[in-house]
């Protein structure tokens, strides 16, 4: 079975990438990743931080909210160790380690943890991570974390 986040980053990407209905609430998060930015919504009237890309703060229910830039710093919540890899645009050898992170501006995301062994002796939970970009073709770059 494929990984969700694989799947999840998939469906984004291609929606994304051909002007799907998605496009208008992830396109910054796309051209940022491309410029080498990790994007989020800040709310602009209770100051929250919020990913994944909504229209509406999951905090106050404002609709003032702003693209900001953040600093590409995060810590890890949870992981989980894929065994089968995945095929096509996005193949990946198995194992790799998925992971749901929290992010210094606020909001939480899953992606790719690399630069570390995919075992549980060698990943913790609370460790300090930074984004990497990995450009999977011209016009999609997928957000990657790696220990600091």
């Amino acid at each position: 079975m494929r990984s969700k986040a694989v799947i999840l980053a998939f469906t984004i990407a291609v929606l994304a990438a051909t002007g799907g209905l998605l496009r208008l609430t992830v396109a910054p998060v796309w051209d940022g990743l491309r410029a080498r930015e990790l994007r989020i919504q800040k709310c602009e009237a209770c100051g929250a931080g919020v990913f994944y890309p909504r229209v509406v703060c999951p905090s106050c229910g404002s609709r003032k909210l702003a693209w900001v830039v953040t600093a590409g710093r995060a810590t890890l919540h949870a992981f989980t160790i894929a065994h089968r890899g995945v095929p096509g645009p996005f193949k990946t050898a198995a194992p790799y380690v998925v992971a749901l992170v929290d992010l210094e501006g606020g909001g939480r995301i899953m992606a790719n943890l690399v630069g570390v062994q995919p075992t549980p002796e060698a990943i913790r939970i609370g460790m300090r991570l930074t984004a990497t970009y990995e450009d999977v073709t011209d016009a999609v770059t997928l957000l990657r974390f790696a220990p600091e």
